[in-house]
Formats: structure tokens, sequence, C-alpha cells
């Protein structure tokens, strides 16, 4: 009676395990993706990304002063962008990123200047800024 018992129990534990073995690899069958629709998707996606950057670039302050200031509506602009094919997007972005970060330079060469003789005047080296205090 015992063993009866025993082989119960054992089924019964591993039951589920034989459910779940039968049953996951099914699951995992129809999840397959192939290498063509990775990369398709892939691109979609990255083209997506390029044409949202581009779009988010467009509604920048100071793009749409420029737009208006060169006689473009920004909405004309942002419909020209939804009409670009995905060659063009990709060329228009890549663009983009090797444009300069810094817009204008002087602005950026007379911080640094600025913050250059701030440092020079604390450390004790110049005396530049009347309200700076020297550490020596």
């Amino acid at each position: 009676m015992l063993g009866w018992i025993r082989k119960g129990m054992v089924w019964g534990v591993m039951a589920p395990f034989l459910i779940m073995t039968l049953a996951v690899p099914a699951a995992h069958a129809t999840a397959v993706v192939t290498t063509a629709q990775a990369m398709a998707q892939s691109g979609i996606e990255q083209t997506r990304s390029e044409r949202a950057r581009i779009q988010g670039f467009l509604a920048r302050e100071d793009v749409v002063k420029q737009l208006v200031r060169l006689g473009v509506s920004p909405a004309d602009a942002q419909s020209r962008v939804a009409a670009l094919t995905d060659a063009e997007i990709a060329r228009i972005d890549q663009h983009i990123e090797q444009l300069p970060a810094g817009g204008n330079s002087l602005i950026g060469a007379l911080v640094f200047i600025f913050v250059l003789l701030l440092i020079t005047d604390i450390l004790g080296l110049t005396k530049v800024f009347p309200f700076t205090r020297s550490v020596r």
C-alpha cells in the first residue's frame, strides 16, 4: 500500500514539471524571430527615433525663430519632415549630429575666461575682481 502512495506522490510532484517542460518549448517556438525580421524592426525603431529627434530639433525655440526669419512656417517644416524618406531622415540626422554643440562659441569663450580669472583671483595669482578674497 505504501508503494502506491509513494508512486502517487512522485507522480504528483513530477506531473507539474513534465507539463512545464512540454509547455515552455511550445511557447518559445511561437516567439521565434528571424534575423531579417529583427533587423527590419531595428531599422524601423531607429528611423522612428531619428524622425522624432529631427522633429524635436525643429520644435526648439531658436530653430523656430530662425525658420520664421527665413520665411518658413514651422508647421510647414514639420509636414516636410513627415514626408521625408527613411534615407533622407538618416542623412539629416547624421548632419545634425555633426553640428557643433556650442552654437555660439563667443559666449563659451567669455564664460571660460571669466571662470579662469575668477579662479586665479581666488588663488591670489591675479587681482581682477574686487569681490574675491585671496586664499593667501
